[in-house]
């Protein structure tokens, strides 16, 4: 029996991974987060201007001759224009059901992106918005929109080359024979400072005032007007960072350790660092291009999923995956039904959450390190 399990190919090693997959905290956390999402994305395909029951919200969701008509799908999915659709299937199917799916999308990219900086930085308190990657994805974004308006389709590859710079020019300043958390927070506060105040003054070159305003609203972090387009653009890149982060679980558990056990097991830990972090700078990427500057999702949702499954990497990950989108799609909701008819960015509600849960962790950390 012992021989069996060491060699992970008998009945004891078999029973192992199936005990793993039934892990009741990381069950609780995916069936919660998907009982809210199913909630939350079915008050968000049925309230609105436009007024319908929660039964007729449903049956036009479940409709067999939507859901089975392959030429209505692949309009949807390939950017066609859609035909027949009647009056409230029009209104779910073309407006509010892709806003269900782009919220889901952003949240696991961010959720995940998270994850993976707390891991390469281990610092609870790091996330793509605290450590400037937002900023520097949103300022590329932000320029492509405003001075070169004909390269949209390239917005994902912009923004994780802006994503990428930040966190090298953060991780720089944060050096000084190693980082600390303190000062990987610092420089990350000034790099996000910096890059915040070239995007308001980019404003001033743009001549179209609808530019300006869709972009400003955007660096709030909005849904609106989010349809299959974003879901196309951003799904690729979601399905890409999850899998890699997934297979790299090991890697990230291994970086937990700190770098001289890391290194002593052979890992070459800069490198291993800096790929997880073109991961999670891509993951980010994904998530701002479609939603804007959405901040605080990847604080705190790794940490909520963390106090309830563990550190063990790879059930980390797959918990974001399903709480990201459970406190997205709830965000969302609170964003567009709060103040009905007024619909305010996503990111304000994110922004009102996370930020005395910031607080929280700063209070509850004893000591967050010498700077």
């Amino acid at each position: 029996m012992a021989t069996e399990t060491s060699t992970g190919s008998g009945p004891a090693s078999r029973r192992e991974r199936w005990l793993w997959w039934v892990d009741g905290q990381l069950a609780t956390v995916c069936l919660g987060s998907v009982l809210i999402i199913l909630a939350c994305g079915l008050a968000q395909v049925t309230f609105g201007a436009y007024k319908m029951t929660v039964s007729q919200a449903w049956q036009t969701v479940l409709d067999p001759d939507i859901l089975f008509n392959f030429e209505v799908m692949k309009s949807l999915f390939f950017g066609e224009p859609v035909h027949g659709l009647s009056s409230s299937g029009s209104i779910i199917w073309n407006g509010r059901l892709p806003r269900v799916f782009v919220a889901i999308l952003v949240g696991m990219n961010l959720s995940v992106s998270g994850a993976i900086f707390q891991a390469i930085t281990r610092n609870e308190l790091a996330s793509p918005f605290i450590l400037g990657v937002s900023s520097g994805a949103g300022l590329m974004i932000l320029v492509v929109l405003v001075v070169f308006p004909g390269m949209l389709m390239l917005l994902p590859i912009f923004a994780a080359v802006g994503g990428a710079g930040a966190f090298l020019l953060v991780y720089a300043i944060a050096w000084k024979n190693g980082t600390s958390p303190v000062r990987l927070i610092l420089a990350g506060t000034i790099v996000g400072t910096i890059f915040g105040s070239v995007q308001s003054g980019l404003f001033f070159f743009a001549e179209d005032i609808t530019i300006i305003q869709s972009a400003m609203q955007w660096t709030k972090g909005s849904l609106v007007g989010a349809g299959w387009a974003q879901v196309r653009m951003a799904l690729p890149f979601t399905g890409i960072c999850i899998l890699l982060s997934l297979v790299s679980s090991r890697q990230l558990n291994v970086l937990l350790l700190g770098e001289d056990t890391a290194g002593s097991l052979g890992m070459n830990v800069e490198r291993v660092r800096f790929a997880m972090a073109g991961i999670a700078v891509l993951s980010a990427a994904a998530s701002i291009t479609v939603a804007g500057l959405v901040g605080f999702v990847g604080l705190i949702v790794p940490h909520v999923v963390r106090n309830i499954v563990g550190s063990e990497y790879k059930k980390l990950i797959i918990g974001c995956v399903f709480a990201g989108p459970a406190m997205m799609v709830a965000a969302d909701v609170g964003a567009r039904l709060a103040l009905s008819p007024v619909q305010i960015p996503v990111g304000i509600v994110t922004g009102l959450i996370g930020g005395p849960y910031f607080l929280y962790l700063m209070r509850k950390k004893e000591k967050l390190g010498e700077l």
